[in-house]
């Protein structure tokens, strides 16, 4: 028997490069306040300049280290420079990449149309795709550990109504991250996913206000109630940090019962 106990590890990330998509608010936002917490230096990237100078401002004047980088996830190319860019950087490359970029069009399947479908697929799978591919690409190349965290959701493991295409988007992400965690884990390169229940944020405030749809929702989440954005915060943290050393090609769902039927 040994003489000393387990130290449990650190959950800091104290001067390493992060980067978080759809930072400018919501469930992305959540998501760089939670790592700029644990002491890492979080780019802040989103489409709107005006939104990220905002969350930049109010998380500096909280001491947290951050920069910000206009960014569309679905412009491949645009993303794939801006991870390179970073790798060259005397911080090199980012070591926790979260991509909390993602469109919802909801419509019923049969009323489904191509340009949604499209507009859906580009962001949610194409971009995250490929920006996962840059980050690790990047890692890899600089031969250093990292944890890639997609933001998904309990869509990409069940159905749900007039989701079809956002279900699929979901299911799709689940599938490329389980590939990719084999492929890199050789490599010190992780990835995870996170998959949310509905959570109050600026992209589901149409679905909150149907009265059918909330009574849905809460008569599927088992502990009673919508989350908010500040529960995916410990999660992010869990994926991202050396608490979650031996966690690959995952989903962390935090849905508060949701998929457990």
């Amino acid at each position: 028997m040994s003489n000393t106990l387990p130290k449990s590890p650190s959950f800091r990330l104290d001067g390493l490069p992060v980067l978080v998509t759809g930072a400018s608010s919501g469930l992305g936002q959540g998501c760089a306040v939670a790592l700029a917490e644990m002491g890492a230096v979080v780019t802040l990237a989103a489409r709107q300049p005006e939104a990220l100078e905002q969350t930049a401002e109010l998380m500096a004047e909280q001491g947290y280290q951050v920069k910000i980088q206009v960014m569309d996830v679905s412009d491949v190319v645009a993303c794939q420079d801006a991870v390179a860019a970073q790798a060259d950087t005397d911080l090199g490359p980012f070591r926790v990449v979260v991509n909390s970029a993602g469109l919802a069009r909801h419509t019923p399947s049969v009323d489904t149309t191509p340009q949604d479908y499209d507009a859906v697929m580009d962001l949610n799978v194409r971009g995250a795709y490929f920006l996962m591919q840059a980050a690790g690409r990047a890692l890899i190349s600089a031969g250093q550990p990292g944890s890639l965290i997609n933001i998904s959701s309990q869509m990409g493991h069940v159905g749900g109504i007039d989701r079809a295409v956002y279900c699929a988007s979901k299911h799709a992400v689940e599938g490329f991250t389980k590939a990719m965690a084999i492929e890199w884990g050789k490599h010190q390169v992780r990835i995870n996913s996170i998959c949310p229940t509905f959570i109050r944020t600026p992209l589901t405030a149409s679905t909150f206000e149907q009265p059918d749809k909330v009574d849905w929702i809460k008569s599927k989440i088992h502990l009673g109630r919508v989350g908010e954005v500040e529960d995916i915060m410990g999660a992010v943290q869990y994926l991202a940090s050396p608490a979650s050393a031996l966690v690959t090609g995952t989903s962390l769902l935090v849905d508060g019962g949701w998929t457990a039927e």
